[in-house]
């Protein structure tokens, strides 16, 4: 698998995303760069990250910068392709993410609309 992500992939991590990377791994190291979107805050950044970072170590960077007022990360849930990451303390590999992929963070209590 490439760590060099294509042209689509780099379109894709840059659109609509705060500037800067947060940095799960240093940049000139990582081998990944995801893109995190907050539900909530209609918001979104890029991480860079290695394939062995935790789910859970990825969250909590990305939540400090989305959603800076929420103390409890385990009221957020994290998506890939639709679906609940359960297992937060695998790695992103193992949880099946890619170069590139997107992740959501929502909250697990759905709120009604006003």
């Amino acid at each position: 698998m490439s760590a060099t992500p294509s042209a689509a992939q780099q379109f894709v991590n840059a659109l609509r995303v705060r500037p800067g990377v947060l940095e799960a791994a240093p940049v000139a190291a990582a081998q990944w760069m995801l893109r995190v979107q907050a539900a909530d805050v209609f918001d979104a950044v890029r991480v860079a990250c290695e394939p062995t970072t935790r789910v859970a170590d990825m969250k909590a960077l990305a939540m400090q910068a989305l959603l800076p007022d929420v103390a409890q990360h385990d009221t957020y849930l994290v998506k890939l392709h639709g679906a609940e990451i359960t297992n937060e303390t695998l790695t992103l590999e193992q949880v099946g993410a890619r170069n590139a992929s997107t992740l959501f963070l929502t909250s697990r209590r759905r709120r009604p609309l006003r």
